[in-house]
């Protein structure tokens, strides 16, 4: 069985991103990062991934990203397709799902860390948990042993702390009303009251308090949907890492110059 790769690579209306600005481009996702556009890596390790079939784009302005030398090796293969993208997280995912076949795995055009070898690990631990959705978290030592400075917040459970790697898990056209997790782009760390409105507030009381453990949280919340939502813990820490502001910019590139030094 093949997997659906969507691709998020929208971007906020009527606002430039600082980081393309600085690069002069019109939308972060082909911000260099080491030479290379963002979702270029992205694109790279995701047909990489024997686990995945088909890929969607999902984008709203998809004319620079069409010019990515294997975006358009993908498409004259007729692997890789472009969506547009719409004017929330939620309903981008939707159209990113129009005609493709289920399972459907989520990831972002800055998720510049994650390996072919990472995808294979989210997707194979999902069908394994028979997840009807998914979210891939890191765990905290993990995530400060790739670099400190990677993430500043975390989620903190009785088990310990985590944080969202921004891959997600669909497994069937029933589950895509899951995707409403994401509807105001995730982040709640930073936005907690954003728990309250997806998960209801007993959940937020015990998020904030760090009442029981992360499949504790995900059971109530799995009730709450109607289908079995999965907390997938990863084995790197560096998959948490995004490009989402100049400091990750920085903590990206340093990365990924350890890592081509350490394949070369």
């Amino acid at each position: 069985m093949k997997v659906t790769a969507l691709i998020m690579a929208g971007k906020r209306s009527g606002v430039l991103d600082p980081l393309a600005k600085r690069a002069g481009v019109a939308q972060k996702c082909v911000v260099p990062v080491r030479g290379k556009p963002m979702i270029q890596r992205v694109v790279e390790a995701v047909a990489a991934c024997d686990r995945i079939g088909a890929i969607h784009i999902v984008a709203h302005e998809p004319d620079e990203i069409a010019e990515i030398p294997i975006v358009q090796t993908l498409q004259r293969e007729g692997r890789l397709h472009f969506r547009p993208g719409a004017f929330n997280l939620v309903d981008s995912v939707i159209a990113g799902a129009e005609g493709a076949d289920f399972p459907l795995m989520i990831t972002t055009a800055d998720n510049c860390l994650v390996t072919s070898e990472g995808y294979a690990e989210f997707v194979d631990k999902a069908l394994a948990n028979e997840a009807a959705a998914a979210a891939a978290l890191a765990r905290k030592e993990d995530v400060i042993a790739a670099d400190p400075r990677g993430q500043k917040k975390f989620y903190e459970f009785t088990d310990g702390g985590y944080s969202n790697c921004n891959t997600y898990w669909i497994g069937n056209e029933g589950a895509l009303s899951a995707a409403e997790i994401m509807r105001n782009g995730g982040q709640f760390v930073k936005f907690p009251s954003r728990i309250a409105k997806a998960f209801g507030l007993m959940n937020l009381i015990r998020f904030y308090f760090g009442w029981g453990d992360k499949e504790k949280l995900f059971r109530q919340v799995s009730r709450r949907f109607g289908y079995k939502l999965v907390p997938i813990v990863m084995s790197s820490g560096e998959y948490a890492i995004d490009v989402d502001d100049e400091r990750t910019f920085q903590v990206t590139e340093k990365l990924l110059a350890k890592r081509e030094a350490g394949a070369g």
